[in-house]
């Protein structure tokens, strides 16, 4: 089974990390990191690179893709025409096409989302209605052979759903014990509704600062 992750310069590294430490674990996975051109490709923070090897021309075909999110490198991606002609021939034949966070809207600028239920993070939601989906205010959407998960973390929930769908909901309990995935955060704010209009105002205006 090929499992493909989309490198792009800008891409949020929890997007992709996340899910790829729970699917390399899919017993005879073959996982590809792949890109516009394969050697190191910078994060969003610019802290440190994503090393890939091989180019989207190398990966036409995978079982299963993954489309991390981002802010102004995200927009860039969606735009252009390499990635998503290679979006739109890897969904033609992939077994299951996926997104974490803001990488909804690549899949979505390639046309994939019309009509569709979808998600991405809450701060995007109407750039993700733009494209023709209709925003689903879920932690995980399944459209078809489509998923989509909601902002940056939710790529591991994403990613423990898929693995059961693959090869059994034992071996997708096993990778969430492997990684010992069980959140107890010290706050309850990992939404809009519950972390108070002051604290969404300000994530709001860093979003702006991005854009």
């Amino acid at each position: 089974m090929q499992i493909a992750f989309l490198i792009y310069e800008g891409l949020t590294a929890l997007d992709i990390i996340g899910p790829y430490e729970v699917l390399s674990q899919i017993p005879g996975a073959d996982i590809r990191f792949v890109a516009k051109r394969s050697g190191p490709i910078v994060v969003d923070s610019g802290a440190f690179s994503i090393g890939t090897e091989h180019k989207l021309a190398d990966v036409p075909r995978p079982d299963v893709f993954v489309i991390p999110g981002g802010i102004a490198g995200t927009f860039a991606a969606a735009k252009d025409p390499e990635i998503l002609d290679w979006v739109r021939e890897a969904h033609a034949h992939s077994r299951y096409s996926t997104s974490v966070c803001t990488g909804s809207l690549i899949l979505g600028a390639a046309g994939l989302l019309k009509d569709a239920n979808a998600t991405t993070h809450w701060a995007a939601k109407t750039l993700l209605e733009q494209t023709g989906a209709t925003y689903t205010e879920e932690r995980i959407v399944v459209a078809g052979k489509i998923i989509t998960a909601a902002g940056v973390s939710a790529g591991i929930d994403m990613a423990l759903y898929l693995t059961a769908e693959l090869v059994g909901p034992d071996l997708a309990k096993l990778a969430q014990l492997s990684i010992e995935y069980d959140p107890a955060p010290p706050f309850d704010a990992g939404s809009p509704a519950k972390a108070g209009d002051a604290i969404v105002q300000r994530a709001l205006e860093e979003f702006a600062k991005e854009l």
